[in-house]
């Protein structure tokens, strides 16, 4: 049995009531694995933005031997990349080794509060979209030198309607313009993300999670559905000598 080598964020394991084990039914990537009949190798994490996955894939050896054994490779990320991010993203993840314990939470503090009123100023970005394009294109290169048959699925950016972002998201366009631009010229199908996280967000009677970020358990099911025939053509239009005989090691 073959497998979907999916590198994500949070997006790939949170529902309404938080964060899923990574064998969750409940999850996109396991209902797309379910419906093809194969496996599926998750590798996410919160707040992982592109230059997160090529750290992972450099860094990670589960990842390593992952690659081996895929059929396909879906990249999942992105989204985090195009968040405003008036305050560096280095200070950000610095605030957890502040030290003493009071003047982290003063600062920790002093962040929540400026982030969201700053926000729809819209810059910084997390990432420049030049530079997500730059690494998505890092990413793809390491792997393929790796599997140069592997299949690659690229998702675009969703959306959100975060109260920690001041509810603004005018960064998702650049971010996906460089994105779809990118896998256009590589030849790599996309899966567009946003109508389907827009119009759940919009909607007062789906429930997604408090922070405006992560979606429900329902819209997971649509990511899925939206995301099945894009994988499977992907599968099926790789050579039938490439899909039968895969490199046993990296």
């Amino acid at each position: 049995m073959g497998s979907i080598m999916v590198l994500g964020d949070s997006l790939s394991f949170y529902d309404e009531t938080g964060g899923l084990a990574a064998d969750d039914k409940r999850i996109w990537p396991n209902i797309v694995g379910a419906e093809l009949g194969l496996d599926v190798e998750l590798f996410a994490r919160i707040g992982w933005t592109s230059r997160d996955i090529w750290w992972a894939i450099t860094q990670d050896p589960r990842i390593w031997a992952a690659v081996p054994h895929a059929d396909v490779l879906v990249l999942a990320f992105g989204g985090m990349d195009s968040l405003p991010s008036p305050l560096p993203t280095a200070f950000r993840e610095q605030i957890r080794y502040v030290r003493p314990a009071k003047l982290r939470e003063m600062v920790r503090g002093a962040y929540g509060w400026l982030q969201p009123r700053l926000s729809p100023i819209g810059w910084p970005m997390a990432l420049p979209a030049a530079e997500t394009a730059r690494y998505f294109e890092k990413i793809r290169a390491a792997l393929a030198h790796l599997r140069p048959d592997l299949p690659i699925v690229v998702c675009l950016p969703s959306t959100h309607d975060s109260p920690y972002y001041g509810h603004a998201h005018p960064g998702r366009i650049a971010t996906t313009v460089a994105i779809a631009e990118w896998a256009a010229e590589k030849g790599l199908p996309t899966i567009d993300w946003y109508p389907t996280t827009a119009e759940a967000f919009a909607d007062p009677d789906v429930v997604m999670n408090p922070d405006g970020i992560h979606w429900s358990v329902q819209t997971q099911r649509r990511i899925g559905e939206l995301s099945v025939p894009v994988v499977r053509q992907a599968l099926d239009a790789r050579p039938e000598s490439v899909s039968e005989a895969r490199p046993a090691t990296v």
